[in-house]
């Protein structure tokens, strides 16, 4: 079994160790091997139904994810119940949506593990049984994946054959029903395991435990530590990034499955007719180990603007040793990425291209790459961003010197100039612990508003500022430093945009440069191509998923104004009331759509009776 692990921030700018890559070589994987003992197969046919047919090819469809809660797990409270289906249907919908399949007809079966039932194989290759089990183990009760107990319906059955050249054989364990309508079993696990008491800044951790024939995983655990669940710190929408996060390790993302990525480019069926990519991780010539194949290749040049030979997917290279690769991006290179060793506030991380591309570039999935959202971080900055050897040099606008206050890349938070562990000596603007969001009303405090002009609410982004009333300035001698600030803004074209401080008009913002406002005094600085450039990057929302949109969910993007909607001055009241009645209706549209979407997904308990819940 391949385990992973993530932490969970639940507070902007904290960071957690992920263990990972600690404890995965302590597992193995169940895999079909060469030989009939451990063959793939659909459930046995009846006398009644015939032979199955054998697989014909099709077009890749939305991977189907079962969710399946183990028996293990303690009971759960209406409460936990309620918070782990809301979480987890949101990130199975959210991957359903991304990754498309070959799928197999009939029911899902799980392998049996070879070396748990069976004492020894036959091993003389001119015997008629080569490779199938000749003796059983009398031991053997159960297979497991990660301590969750693995119900026998949904495993293939096993058989013993005494002699080498007989075809006598003895059934052990028949095969069960099968999974329907499943292309990848998820087990979830609610339990105060040993790990999560170890560890009390870990939100959940995964396991994939079962491969296909072509290597895809097709089964794993996903535990979720239940005071965690239970906590007044629980966040819906950290929880459903982790365990996407998890899931994407889980079906590929993982040093353990890199080997065994496929290269289809020759063929025209995902997973058909492919051969191994074999070694895709290397070294580039600063020793930085990096993912090389082609679509990430391709996607870290074009996001980087740069033509460099050894641009391919950088990998953390914390507490790895040389050689050694791990199975998360660099966090300096790829700030605010879903694959990052550890997640920041959650309005500030993405479901990025070059995850999705690596993910293309595992054989086993179609990926719809339109779906992903905007990586902001380094766009544009060439090959040697996020080098500790540049990232303090001042070169670069995405990371700071110092300690002072600022505003967090996205300008959606004010934050502070920090550094981590991840970071090794750079240093960015992390969101602040407590009122940073700039976008949040209740954020605002009078007295700062009224010296500074700031004004929170929806529409509204982070600035650096020294702006000062004058009237306050000579009254309190307010300090004028520059810092992040909070102001209305509204775009009004790609990368331009005008800005309203407290009291003044809307006025223009010329990106890259300063601007003056009457009735204040200092400056306030206009960040370059990152407002009005990214139409996904936008406050949270009531939509139907916790993420910003995708790139090719927002229309008409160069006359989007992001700038609270407020109904024209002139506005008859028999208008207000067709526009509120229209706003209902569409209401209940989405609600409908949810209801219809929502029963996509089944989440099936432990027992023998599959109720959905």
């Amino acid at each position: 079994m391949l385990v992973v692990m993530l932490m969970v921030v639940e507070l902007p700018g904290a960071l957690q160790k992920c263990i990972h890559d600690e404890i995965q070589v302590q597992a193995g994987v169940v895999r079909p091997a060469d030989g009939p003992h451990n063959e793939p197969r659909l459930r046995r046919a009846s006398p009644l139904s015939g032979k199955i047919a054998p697989p014909t090819p099709a077009s890749p469809q939305p991977i189907r994810i079962r969710t399946w809660i183990a028996r293990e797990s303690n009971k759960l409270s209406e409460a936990e119940r309620e918070r782990l289906e809301a979480a987890v249907e949101e990130a199975v919908r959210m991957v359903s949506s991304l990754l498309s399949v070959e799928r197999a007809p009939g029911p899902l079966l799980l392998h049996r593990d070879v070396n748990k039932y069976c004492k020894f194989l036959w091993r003389n290759s001119s015997s008629a049984n080569y490779n199938r089990c000749g003796r059983a183990n009398s031991n053997y009760r159960s297979e497991t994946c990660l301590d969750v107990t693995i119900p026998d319906d949904h495993l293939a059955g096993c058989d013993i054959y005494p002699e080498g050249d007989s075809p006598h054989r003895t059934e052990l364990r028949p095969d069960g029903a099968g999974v329907p309508d499943t292309d990848f079993l998820l087990y979830l696990h609610v339990q105060a395991t040993d790990k999560c008491r170890a560890e009390p800044n870990v939100l959940a951790y995964a396991v994939h435990c079962q491969t296909d024939s072509h290597g895809r995983p097709v089964a794993g655990v996903v535990v979720i530590c239940r005071d965690r669940l239970t906590g007044a710190a629980y966040s819906h929408q950290a929880t459903v990034q982790t365990v996407i996060h998890e899931l994407f390790h889980a079906l590929g993302f993982s040093k353990d499955l890199f080997h065994t990525w496929r290269d289809c480019s020759s063929s025209s069926q995902v997973g058909a007719v492919c051969s191994p990519r074999g070694k895709v991780t290397h070294s580039d010539g600063s020793g930085q180990m990096r993912i090389y194949t082609p679509s990430v290749i391709s996607e870290l040049k074009r996001h980087l603007a740069s033509t460099d030979p050894e641009l391919g997917g950088p990998l953390e290279n914390l507490d790895v040793p040389p050689g050694r690769v791990s199975s998360h991006w660099e966090s300096r290179v790829l700030q605010g990425s879903i694959m990052d060793a550890a997640l920041g506030d959650w309005t500030t991380v993405r479901i990025d291209p070059v995850t999705l591309n690596a993910l293309q570039d595992t054989g086993w999935y179609t990926v719809d790459l339109s779906r992903a959202q905007s990586l902001v971080w380094g766009d544009g900055e060439g090959a040697t961003f996020g080098s500790v050897s540049t990232c303090q040099d001042k070169s670069s606008s995405f990371f700071c010197t110092g300690s002072g206050f600022g505003c967090h890349y996205l300008h959606l938070h004010k934050g502070e100039c920090q550094t981590d562990q991840y970071l090794e000596g750079c240093r960015v603007y992390k969101p602040l612990k407590n009122g940073s969001e700039c976008w949040k009303e209740e954020n605002g405090r009078q007295s700062a508003e009224e010296e500074s002009g700031e004004i929170f609410g929806f529409g509204s982004r982070c600035f650096f500022s020294s702006l000062t009333r004058q009237n306050w300035s000579q009254i309190l001698l307010f300090n004028s430093s520059v810092e992040g600030r909070c102001y209305r803004h509204r775009c009004t074209g790609p990368n331009r945009y005008q800005i309203q401080v407290s009291g003044s008009e809307w006025v223009n913002c010329p990106a890259g440069g300063t601007i003056q406002i009457k009735g204040y005094q200092g400056l306030l600085h206009c960040p370059d191509r990152r407002l009005c450039v990214y139409p996904d990057v936008t406050p949270p929302s009531d939509d139907l998923s916790t993420f910003p949109a995708s790139i090719t969910s927002v229309t008409s993007a160069q006359n989007e104004t992001w700038s609270p909607l407020r109904l024209p001055a002139d506005l008859t009241a028999a208008s207000a009331l067709s526009v509120t009645a229209a706003v209902c209706l569409l209401a209940a549209a989405v609600v409908s759509v949810r209801k219809c979407c929502s029963c996509r997904i089944r989440i099936h308990s432990a027992p023998e009776h599959h109720t959905d819940l």
